[in-house]
């Protein structure tokens, strides 16, 4: 805290004209031994008294989580929420598992190390530090990366606040079968989410990915399937707000199978419609919230092929359909489309005449990153041709969920590869 003011008095601020938002003194998570409410004021009280000057008018202390939507927290969360979507930036997914991420480091020859993931994140986040931040305004950063530093010792987290990005993290412990369905799951991690958000929030993370996973055949998805997946990410949501982060929720329909856009587009709301109402039921606070749905689109496999407007007419009239217009922001997941079909798909989205009352922007991961990982190729001389890669498709991205990208305009070295993955994991 005294370095804190000390730092305040160097940039000249007027303390008077402030409010102190501190957290209270409290023992570690793991500590076995409980402090009592009477210790905890005496610490906290203590330590405010050594460090915080008189000039300052009020301090609000911060709970590290809250049983309740009290008018604070609403407050925090959808000023989180909204900064995310802020006009002409989106999200990057950093967020591979360690085995994910190997599979893209293998195919450009380079080992799966924890110095060499450490090295590929540090591209990304070094980029341009007065250039990045207007396009991405969050990051989903893998565990792992959440406590890595760059070459200098600065954390990657300080490395993004500097650029004006938001650190988020992803927070499920991926998916497991769903008894009693074809071959359908659900999504694990529940369990020590509370404990996990708390220090996550103590460490800088400000918003949480969630996946869950649908699939399209003949028989699926289940109504069980549908139930089960969208009562999890109720429930992960809600836990995320009582500790102050905004929970990204993500119900994935894969795009394998050979189901037309009409068909992907009536399951598109049928679980969409079945995660509200599960919110709904778990009184998550919506304006709180932001929502990363796949885009509305054939099947690989589909002999039919729909158009950038066709995708864009099916995807705006399924989110019209059912999400709710408290929502500030859906950033759409890409779903194994090339660079290019992403961001020109986006923007016939954010182009469809309609009233949109959300943020339809991007969290993309592959399509932001295809093109950096060609141009690296895992070696030091070749960072700066990975960041100039990044940039493109980042600025590309930028005016197509502002419905202003030029189809072509924009070229990088994946930019018209199929990114998909049959059944993709993170």
């Amino acid at each position: 805290m005294s370095i804190l003011f000390r730092a305040l008095n160097e940039y000249h601020m007027y303390l008077e004209g402030m409010v102190l938002k501190p957290a209270m003194v409290l023992s570690g998570i793991k500590n076995a031994i409980k402090c009592t409410p009477q210790i905890v004021a005496e610490y906290t009280l203590r330590a405010l008294q050594r460090t915080v000057p008189m000039a300052v008018p009020t301090i609000k202390m911060v709970a590290e989580s809250y049983s309740k939507l009290e008018p604070e927290l609403k407050e925090e969360l959808c000023t989180i929420a909204q900064q995310i979507v802020t006009p002409g930036r989106g999200i990057l997914a950093a967020d591979e598992s360690t085995t994910t991420i190997g599979k893209r480091l293998q195919d450009i020859n380079v080992e799966n190390t924890e110095e060499n993931r450490r090295a590929y994140r540090q591209l990304l986040f070094t980029t341009a530090k007065d250039v990045i931040g207007q396009h991405i305004s969050g990051v989903i950063l893998f565990h792992e990366t959440l406590y890595q530093k760059a070459d200098d010792g600065t954390p990657f987290v300080e490395l993004l606040k500097q650029r004006n990005i938001i650190p988020g993290i992803k927070v499920d412990k991926g998916v497991v079968p769903l008894f009693g369905t074809n071959n359908e799951c659900t999504t694990q991690g529940l369990d020590d989410l509370q404990t996990r958000c708390i220090q996550y929030k103590k460490d800088g993370c400000h918003f949480a990915k969630w996946r869950c996973v649908l699939k399209i055949t003949k028989d699926t998805p289940s109504k069980l399937a549908i139930m089960e997946n969208a009562n999890v990410l109720a429930r992960y949501a809600s836990i995320c707000q009582s500790a102050r982060i905004v929970p990204i929720v993500e119900p994935e329909i894969l795009p394998d199978g050979d189901h037309d856009l009409a068909r992907c587009q009536q399951v598109t709301e049928e679980v969409l419609a079945a995660v509200y109402k599960a919110l709904s039921d778990h009184h998550v606070y919506l304006e709180g919230t932001l929502l990363k749905p796949n885009m509305v689109t054939p099947g690989q496999s589909c002999p039919t092929k729909a158009t950038p407007q066709q995708i864009g007419a099916a995807t705006v009239t399924a989110l019209l359909r059912t999400v709710p217009p408290a929502v500030p922001g859906i950033t759409f997941l890409s779903g194994g489309q090339s660079e290019e079909e992403a961001s020109v798909n986006l923007d016939a989205i954010n182009k469809y005449p309609a009233k949109k009352p959300w943020a339809l922007t991007f969290s993309y991961g592959r399509a932001l990153q295809a093109s950096v990982l060609r141009a690296w190729q895992g070696k030091i001389d070749k960072v700066a041709a990975g960041q100039e890669e990044l940039l493109k498709r980042a600025k590309a991205n930028a005016a197509a969920c502002q419905g202003k990208y030029i189809a072509g305009s924009i070229s990088s070295k994946a930019a018209d590869i199929s990114l998909y993955v049959k059944t993709h994991t993170y």
